[in-house]
Parts: C-alpha cells; structure tokens; sequence
C-alpha cells in the first residue's frame, strides 16, 4: 500500500521537481521501478535479518529467563 501511495506522490512531485533532473524524465518508469525495488528490497532485508535471529533462540530457555 506504501509503495504504491510512494508511486503516486512520486509521479506528482516530479512533474514539479522535473527542472531538477537531469537525463531523466519525470515520469520515466526505469527509474521508478528502480527507486520501488531498491527501497522494498532494503526494507526487506531490514525485516528478515531481525526474524532470522529471533527464530533462533530456543523459546522455553527465554521463558525460563524472564
């Protein structure tokens, strides 16, 4: 839902910023899927490298602790 919501506001901010960028245009979709993969692939490895951890910790010595 972020991303597509990210998509949107993008495409209405470049038109404004379009005098900024230089060799692409504002509405080029390379750079946009580009932009989507790169921030959904950090946010996944964000998420994954946490849970991977937290899977490997045995969950009754973590009981037994607290």
């Amino acid at each position: 839902m972020g991303a597509v919501a990210g998509l949107v506001a993008a495409g209405v901010l470049g038109r404004l910023m379009s005098s900024l960028l230089y060799g692409v245009s504002s509405l080029d979709p390379l750079a946009y899927v580009a932009a989507l993969a790169a921030t959904i692939g950090a946010a996944t490895l964000a998420a994954y490298l946490p849970a991977r951890r937290a899977a490997k910790i045995d969950p009754m010595n973590t009981l037994r602790a607290e």
